[in-house]
């Protein structure tokens, strides 16, 4: 019965914790948690006097004002803050970010406590006096409790970029370890080797020369594989030329039900890419959709006005969700991400999914 009575109070204690965990970070919310109880007594002491301890009514009535003040510049403080940041994210900037964070925060609290110092000194109750004594006790408590707010948030940032950037180092990591291990699975990979060598043994009793014609892709196939893994990146043109003879080994297999198409601007065969990246999206569209000879999975490649890759296919799903196929991408969107050359953009409609590829334009060394 006392829960239910005073379930309301409760309630708006939660909403309150929830708006301000919403809009302060966890290390702000520590640090005003443990400075407030300390210079926020000894702030309204120097503004009001000894009366702020020797009368009660002073003291609540200062407190409610001074609290009101208080989170108001707390406020105003963290937009400046985060402001600052934004200017100065790295963590070699943290120097640079410590300095111009103390100049600004110093500016803002001098405005805040002068005109906090007049709104007292209005109120004859207080008797708090707005002369330059005053205002530089007050001055200095700011200098103080600004340079430990700097600090302390700094170091906090600090340490959380640190942090993150070891994380994502961690992944990019094993992201190119993943590449190079999916890579060398490629080369070793059996039920593959198996499904060329079975179509092999069905043309060569019904048509010697396109027997002839898969040995030769299927070698150019294995060649581009063995190579690759020792590439981080490779042309746009040995990449096409490779998931051409690829996708050829799939045709003969699949037959009508996959169509592979091509539209290249041959302005950016020279570009590159991460190896096997068409490779990765072609298997990608071929686990995640159905293919039938009445309905066929088409796939299309083709290079767009802004310098990107396109490979997009028709969605005729399976059982499996979005969530399962765009985790499947993770590890060639952490590839891209490392080379520092912009992201994956995935797009998908209703009828369609496709992945935008963005090319790079310095030169790499060919694959021989």
């Amino acid at each position: 019965m006392v829960i239910y009575r005073y379930w309301p109070f409760l309630s708006m204690l939660q909403t309150g914790y929830q708006r301000l965990t919403s809009f302060f970070s966890k290390w702000e919310l520590w640090y005003h948690a443990l400075v407030m109880p300390i210079l926020f007594p000894v702030g309204l002491y120097y503004l009001i006097g000894p009366g702020f301890l020797s009368d009660w009514r002073v003291f609540v009535a200062g407190l409610l004002i001074g609290s009101l003040n208080y989170g108001l510049s707390v406020f105003v403080l963290t937009l400046l803050v985060r402001q600052i940041i934004a200017w100065f994210p790295d963590v070699k900037q943290t120097v640079a970010r410590t300095l111009v964070m103390l100049g600004l925060v110093l500016i803002l609290t001098a405005l805040i406590t002068t005109a906090a110092l007049f709104q007292f000194s209005l109120i004859p109750w207080f008797g708090t006096r707005f002369d330059w004594p005053t205002i530089r006790a007050l001055f200095l408590l700011d200098v103080v409790f600004d340079i430990f707010l700097c600090i302390t948030l700094n170091a906090f940032y600090a340490y959380r970029q640190w942090s993150n950037d070891q994380t994502e180092n961690e992944q990019l990591r094993q992201a190119t370890y993943q590449n190079q291990l999916d890579a060398l699975k490629m080369q070793i990979n059996p039920h593959f080797l198996f499904n060329s060598l079975t179509s092999l043994s069905s043309l060569i009793g019904e048509n010697r020369q396109q027997a002839s014609q898969f040995v030769d892709e299927l070698s150019k196939v294995y060649r581009y594989l063995l190579q690759a893994n020792h590439h981080e990146l490779v042309l746009l043109q040995q990449e096409l030329d490779f998931i051409r003879s690829y996708g050829n080994l799939l045709q003969t297999r699949y037959g009508a039900s996959l169509q592979i198409s091509y539209q290249i601007d041959s302005n950016y065969l020279d570009a590159s890419l991460p190896a096997l990246t068409l490779q990765a999206l072609i298997d990608n569209a071929m686990k995640h959709n159905s293919m039938a000879a009445s309905h066929p999975l088409r796939i299309h490649i083709q290079t767009t006005p802004e310098g990107k890759l396109l490979v997009q296919n028709n969605l005729q799903h399976k059982t499996n969700k979005i969530e399962q196929i765009q985790a499947r991408l993770t590890n060639l969107v952490n590839r891209y991400r490392s080379l520092g050359h912009g992201d994956l953009m995935i797009e998908e409609t209703s009828t369609h999914f496709g992945v935008l590829i963005p090319l790079v334009t310095h030169s790499v060394d060919a694959i021989g």
